[in-house]
């Protein structure tokens, strides 16, 4: 077996270029050096060459298994094909029989005895704890895959339960790591440790995020998320030491600031800490296309949309191998196009999604006409295809997990609606970036907030003067005050946009069908007590929009929000995000930063070196 470690100054990036000769014999320590080259290739965009270079030992080696039904996992994910589904829970179900046969196995007489009794993980092989944390990583992939396979809620209780079994999995890791004393090398704790820090952080973050009803619907109770925790052991976690899965927690933080902050919370994410994390990254895999994608974005989130769509366009330039991350880069080329008013182009990057992409192609469909409604000085011609197009929406609803997409149920309704008035929308394309919290970029940016204020204020206009004209009067004038309240928010005329959330508020009797519109403005109104730090009042109206209406569209996308935004006032009142009253009606499960003990180091020292791409040097003898 092999006894050497890798010093860091030995950690290197394989070139795009460069042969690797696949060892004959196979060891841990080996294992773990392929996988790290199967993750540089895979980085490197080289995705086939990293899945063929892990396939022949993925029946023998527990890192060859594991590495090669990630690849087939997130192939799967991006192109929600069956058959791609079908094929990584085949390849996921053998990793986790290649990881169990190394797991410790403890007979009935061990079990009964130790009952009580302090584990010896000292006694453990360095081959049995790595399989531990291999075959938590297995039932995690597992478990996400189990939503998106079956049509049926059954499938959402079997993967709450198999996701409950993992974070056990994953506690015990990282009992593993605070009470083993005695390692092979260095090298291979920190190999272990990174991996741990993965699980914990992920999910801690991913639990404090979901809403409590969520929670239970997903047979989560029992869990809570502790935020502060995800997110500080993530952080540790992409420090320049060499771990094996750093390059992982670097991806998951880069996400979660950039992307999933935006979409389930207030759009709250540490774009300068993303951008920080980035940058090595970047250094090390210079064209990377999923780190040139998260180059777009965070220029997109600062309101650089020039900026933003040459990264996106150098990130789909960098690799043919998977169209599924051209995909990523279509939709965000077409919000930056949308923010710009480049309706024309947008309804491109929409169709282009729709032509290519398996995910939802009535959403795509919904946005193609959504913006072509948008342009002035339609053609009878037009008009004939945005009637089609519409029409098309419902044919392509499709259900995951057995339930409709909320998106696709909020495009059905706005469809019957378009034929029931006459073929006719008012401003659909900026409900979208609404919904999508796009608003969020374009504040950010005069240039791009003015022109979408002077349509919203137009468009006010044309309905006061023939409201006659309009069937649903009431909601579609709320629907362009709560966007002109929106627009008056990110110029800071709070006054203003304050009293065109009320107004809507006030009308709520009188709206017939936009109803989520009332407790959406209870939201912003609350959002607008946070920027002037009248905390109980955000309370009462975010608690008021969560329990007093039910039934309405994209309701789950708002109670992602108002827990992120509880969780900011929580932090700003007593500087701890993860105190949650919700919690109290659970156990509490999660990983508090004082269980990581010996595991977080001085984040402050090591985020000084965070863009170096060697750390300090480790030798194993």
């Amino acid at each position: 077996m092999a006894e050497r470690c890798q010093s860091d100054d030995e950690e290197v990036f394989e070139d795009a270029n460069e042969n690797i000769q696949v060892p004959n014999k196979m060891d841990l320590a080996a294992s773990i050096e392929e996988a790290r080259m199967a993750l540089n290739l895979f980085l490197n965009n080289r995705f086939n060459e990293a899945k063929e270079r892990m396939k022949p030992w993925s029946q023998e080696s527990m890192y060859h298994a594991i590495s090669y039904s990630t690849v087939l996992y997130l192939q799967a994910v991006m192109t929600f094909d069956p058959a791609d589904i079908e094929l990584a829970i085949t390849s996921i179900k053998q990793s986790m029989v290649v990881c169990n046969r190394g797991r410790r196995k403890n007979s009935l007489i061990t079990s009964i005895t130790g009952i009580g009794s302090k584990t010896n993980y000292d006694s453990y092989s360095d081959m049995e704890i790595h399989a531990e944390l291999c075959y938590a990583e297995c039932l995690l992939q597992r478990a996400l895959l189990t939503f998106v396979q079956d049509e049926n809620l059954i499938s959402f209780v079997k993967g709450g339960l198999k996701i409950r079994a993992c974070y056990q999995t994953y506690k015990e890791c990282l009992k593993i790591a605070q009470n083993r004393k005695n390692w092979r090398c260095p090298k291979d704790k920190l190999h272990f440790e990174s991996g741990v820090k993965v699980g914990i952080g992920a999910f801690n973050l991913m639990i404090s995020l979901l809403p409590t009803r969520i929670l239970k619907l997903l047979e989560f109770v029992g869990f809570s998320g502790n935020k502060k925790t995800g997110l500080t052991v993530l952080e540790a976690g992409c420090s320049p030491h060499p771990g094996l899965r750093a390059p992982l927690c670097s991806i998951i933080l880069i996400a979660y600031h950039t992307v999933v902050s935006y979409i389930l919370g207030t759009a709250d994410g540490d774009i300068d800490l993303a951008e920080k994390i980035l940058r090595p990254c970047l250094q090390n895999y210079p064209n990377g296309a999923l780190f040139l994608f998260f180059a777009g974005r965070v220029r997109e989130i600062k309101g650089n949309i020039d900026e933003a769509i040459v990264k996106f366009e150098e990130s789909i330039e960098s690799q043919e191998e998977w169209k599924q991350f051209h995909h990523l880069c279509y939709w965000e080329l077409m919000w930056c196009h949308s923010f710009k008013c480049d309706w024309l182009i947008a309804m491109k990057y929409a169709e282009k999604l729709c032509n290519e992409s398996r995910w939802s192609k009535a959403t795509y469909m919904y946005q193609k006409a959504s913006f072509l409604m948008m342009c002035p000085d339609k053609t009878p011609e037009t008009q004939q295809h945005i009637e089609y197009l519409y029409s098309e929406v419902p044919k392509l609803k499709i259900r995951i997990g057995g339930k409709s997409l909320p998106v696709e149920k909020f495009a059905m309704k706005k469809v019957k609606r378009y034929f029931s008035q006459g073929n006719k929308l008012v401003l659909p394309a900026l409900e979208l970036i609404y919904i999508w919290n796009g608003f969020s970029i374009v504040g950010k940016n005069e240039e791009l907030i003015v022109p979408m204020l002077n349509i919203v204020e137009d468009t006010l206009n044309e309905i006061l003067k023939n409201k006659d004209s309009y069937q649903y009067f009431k909601d579609d004038y709320c629907l362009v005050l709560h966007l002109k309240g929106v627009c008056l928010k990110f110029r800071d005329q709070i006054y203003q946009a304050e009293q065109c959330f009320k107004e809507v508020i006030q009308n709520e009797k009188e709206i017939k069908q936009d109803n989520y519109l009332v407790p959406w403005a209870h939201m912003e109104l609350a959002l607008l007590k946070m920027q002037d730090k009248e905390y109980t009042e955000a309370k009462v109206l975010l608690d008021k929009a969560k329990n007093s209406y039910k039934g309405y569209s994209l309701e789950s996308r708002l109670h992602f929000r108002i827990r992120a935004a509880n969780h900011h006032i929580k932090s700003l009142i007593s500087g701890d995000e993860d105190t949650d009253d919700s919690t109290s009606e659970v156990s509490r499960t999660s990983v508090d930063l004082g269980e990581m003990n010996g595991l977080i180091p001085d984040l402050e020292k090591e985020n000084s070196n965070t863009d170096n791409s060697n750390g300090a040097e480790v030798k194993c003898e």
